[in-house]
């Protein structure tokens, strides 16, 4: 089974609840249809009160629908948000914000009325975090909230078969702290487990392999993979070392040998939002590699982020891996139909 006809199958075994704030699009109308056909996620699509030529075409899918501009939830989300921004949000624009789906389908996730938010087809990467870290917030202890792109890559260790490959960051925190850095590992070996299913090999990534060169960034990576070890023992871990040690057992063998993930490694952290955005682009354009994500990892629930070039299927597998970083079991729904079609 491919990986991502497995993450089809494992999300529709639980069916959660998912909220797409962006239904007036077209390619997230589409995408929902077909999750909700395939019973992969349960969609719940919010109405933009701005756009009512889009109102009937949303209503007439005949799933769960909500109207920020006449939900219980929005004056309740508006008075939670001010008092959590007080001093730098008043409480008119508080209740500005709650009447947009963005912040209304994160109010959702908040309330425990969705298990998770599926945004970005219009949206930017910052609109969607700033929305996800004002309402639903980073995890208990979490500092630093990153993504991962997960890579679909051509054989290239002569299994003979594709693998995936997490790469991180490469779309939220810019220049990362050695702590950041060590956060943003930690949390993407925790949620390839979730995703992918298998044992994250941790590689830190950088110009040098144990040694090789000195600078300012592998003095970070250094650190990082001190301070993984420290927080987090359990976990395969090596650095710094460079992409081909990384990934090639023959390169790995000369340049770090006895390295417990040196050409295995299947989580590649980069020392930069630049090395790592650049890297998984090339990837994906030279090597043919599907680059799903950018997958939001470190929130107290999970509010994903598409690339507002996604197609309809990057909505639907970005969905089905949503629903997977859920914690819990799934919720139950005691929504009437009344209030589904509000």
């Amino acid at each position: 089974m491919s990986f991502l006809a497995d993450v089809h199958t494992r999300a529709g075994a639980s069916v959660r609840r998912i909220v797409f704030p962006e239904a007036h699009d077209e390619r997230t109308r589409a995408a929902v249809v077909d999750l909700h056909r395939r019973r992969l996620v349960e969609p719940i699509l919010v109405l933009d009160p701005t756009m009512a030529e889009s109102h009937a075409a949303i209503r007439a899918l005949g799933l769960e629908v909500r109207d920020p501009a006449s939900d219980e939830l929005t004056a309740r989300a508006a008075a939670r948000l001010h008092e959590r921004r007080a001093g730098r949000l008043t409480k008119d624009a508080a209740l500005g914000l709650l009447h947009t789906p963005l912040f209304f389908a994160d109010a959702l996730v908040a309330d425990g009325q969705a298990d998770g938010c599926v945004a970005g087809a219009t949206h930017t990467t910052g609109d969607v975090l700033r929305a996800a870290l004002w309402l639903v917030g980073p995890k208990d202890g979490v500092r630093t909230v990153s993504s991962s792109f997960y890579m679909i890559v051509p054989p290239f260790r002569g299994s003979g078969e594709s693998e995936v490959l997490t790469f991180t960051d490469c779309a939220v925190v810019r220049y990362p702290s050695a702590t950041e850095l060590a956060d943003i590992a930690i949390a993407a070996a925790a949620d390839r487990v979730r995703i992918v299913g298998d044992e994250p090999l941790v590689a830190f990534l950088s110009f040098s392999t144990r040694g090789s060169a000195d600078g300012p960034s592998v003095d970070s990576v250094r650190a990082a993979v001190a301070e993984v070890r420290s927080r987090a023992p359990h976990l395969a871990v090596d650095g710094e070392l460079q992409g081909d040690a990384a990934l090639a057992s023959l390169v790995a063998a000369r340049k770090a040998p006895g390295s417990p993930v040196a050409g295995r490694a299947n989580v590649l952290v980069f020392p930069s939002l630049d090395a790592g955005n650049i890297a998984y682009k090339l990837v994906q354009r030279l090597a043919g590699a599907s680059a799903i994500g950018p997958i939001i990892q470190g929130l107290r629930q999970p509010c994903s982020d598409l690339s507002r070039g996604a197609v309809v299927d990057d909505i639907i597998n970005v969905a089905a891996i949503t629903a997977l970083q859920v914690a819990g079991p799934a919720m139950a729904t005691n929504v009437s139909r009344q209030e589904r079609t509000s």
